[in-house]
């Protein structure tokens, strides 16, 4: 058995265990990270980065569809395109392996010591590490647990088969002709649209009364409009049952108590993600957990000193970005400096048809917070930018305190809207008011420009509206 011994150990490499011992080693610190699978995590191999490869797979070929329709306004044409799936996610899968190869070659650079193999705690300071090679122990002065999550599955749509998580849709390289998406949350309804722009039959099966339950009425209402313009059959307060008696297909019961069967070549389960804890000898320590999920303070410390946890494991928002901010946080705080992090403006997306961003307060959080509230909205239909190549759907919105104009939340909906996340989050982190916001000259034509003009609704005297 071979012994380590180091400053730091991280156990997990994706996004916020890879961004942690980066910036440990920067920092001068003695690092070794442990992966069991690939570096990168879910995020880089079978979440983020796929998905948006394969969303971007279907919105061309959904316009190559429109163009070979005679659909599109401004006059192009094409033949009738052919979508080739199993190219497709070798293009993906490309990507993904230089992505893999450049997380290695960061950690190398910061003289990141890479051990792959299954991490299992002895103790507070002790990890023994299943390799290839055989078991190593690491004895380290400080742990960062940074293992991630994976797809929740249903008891009875056990995985395997027809019944896929996120994971096996990214996989498919035959493209399903009916397609049955359990779950309208983000995920599902990221890939049910893309299949659906592909040209998959897609009915969405969600339990609570509306899909995105998350997000308000008038950031999802665009995102039902265009399922519904996609022919995607969206069923609210519905129960998924089971598969069919001949697997072909899905039992639910839909909100009027009925029982109905759904065809399906491929039945997509998204009802969310548990933390990937098991295995990891967490009985061997002793921490506080909020059900599955690790315990945290507002540096990331758990209920025991020298161990830390980052990301999914410690519970929502179970988002990439958040991982590799408190990742970054605590490799810091373990060199000694001092850090904390402003949870305020932690953006979230949707990767929808329209896509949907919020940072900070929605106008409800904000009310239910105490604040009474300036608003101002603008419409991309003003925004000549969106009218000459994005579309016109959705809205830039602006929530501010009332008095102060201090603003505590964005939001907006629409084509490329992804893309305001970086200043919307900005804004709120550097504690813009409303005058702020409108007075920072925002160049033409662009999307952007909703954003001092929403501003500039709240205050009163919108330009382009």
């Amino acid at each position: 058995m071979t012994d380590i011994t180091c400053k730091l150990l991280v156990i997990g490499a994706g996004p916020g265990g890879y961004v942690c011992a980066i910036r440990a080693g920067q920092l001068g610190l003695d690092t070794v990270i442990v992966e069991s699978t690939k570096l990168g995590g879910s995020c880089l191999n079978v979440g983020c980065i796929p998905s948006k490869a394969m969303i971007h797979v279907a919105e061309e070929f959904e316009k190559a569809a429109e163009a070979a329709a005679g659909k599109t306004p401004f006059g192009l044409t094409v033949s009738q395109p052919a979508l080739d799936l199993k190219q497709a996610v070798a293009w993906k899968d490309g990507i993904v392996q230089r992505l893999n190869n450049g997380v290695a070659g960061l950690l190398r650079k910061a003289k990141v010591k890479i051990v792959h193999g299954k991490a299992r705690f002895r103790d507070g300071r002790t990890v023994l590490v299943e390799t290839e090679t055989g078991p190593k122990t690491v004895h380290a002065e400080t742990i960062v647990i940074a293992t991630g999550s994976a797809p929740v599955e249903l008891p009875f749509l056990p995985f395997g088969g027809n019944v896929i998580s996120s994971t096996g849709a990214l996989a498919l390289t035959e493209l399903p002709k009916r397609l049955v998406v359990v779950g309208g949350g983000y995920i599902g309804l990221e890939l049910g649209t893309a299949f659906a722009r592909m040209g998959s039959k897609v009915t969405v099966v969600e339990a609570q009364e509306k899909i995105l339950p998350l997000y308000d009425a008038e950031l999802t209402g665009p995102v039902a409009k265009r399922l519904t313009a996609l022919g995607v059959e969206v069923l609210t307060g519905a129960r998924a049952l089971g598969p069919t008696a001949k697997g072909d297909g899905l039992r639910v019961e839909t909100a009027d108590g009925k029982e109905r069967s759904l065809p399906a070549d491929r039945i997509l389960v998204t009802v969310g993600r548990k933390p990937v804890t098991d295995d990891l000898g967490l009985d061997n320590l002793v921490l506080d957990m909020d059900g599955r999920f690790i315990r945290i303070g507002e540096r990331c410390e758990t209920a025991m000193r020298g161990i830390y946890a980052i990301g999914d494991v410690t519970g929502e928002p179970m988002l990439a970005h958040r991982a590799m901010a408190q990742g970054e946080m605590v490799a810091e705080i373990v060199a000694g400096l001092p850090r904390a992090w402003d949870k305020r403006s932690i953006p979230a997306i949707c990767f929808t048809d329209p896509e949907i961003v919020s940072v900070g307060l929605s106008p409800e959080e904000a009310k239910r917070a105490g604040h009474e509230l300036k608003i101002g909205q603008f419409p991309f239909a003003a925004n000549g930018r969106a009218m000459t190549r994005h579309g016109e759907t959705g809205f830039v919105r602006v929530v501010a305190q009332a008095g102060s104009d201090l603003v505590l939340g964005i939001q907006a909906v629409g084509q490329g809207v992804s893309e305001l996340s970086a200043a919307f989050g900005l804004a709120i982190e550097m504690g813009a008011t409303l005058a702020d916001i409108a007075g920072t000259i925002h160049a033409h034509p662009t999307l952007g420009e909703a954003f001092p003009e929403a501003a500039m609704k709240a205050l009163g005297h919108a330009l382009h509206i």
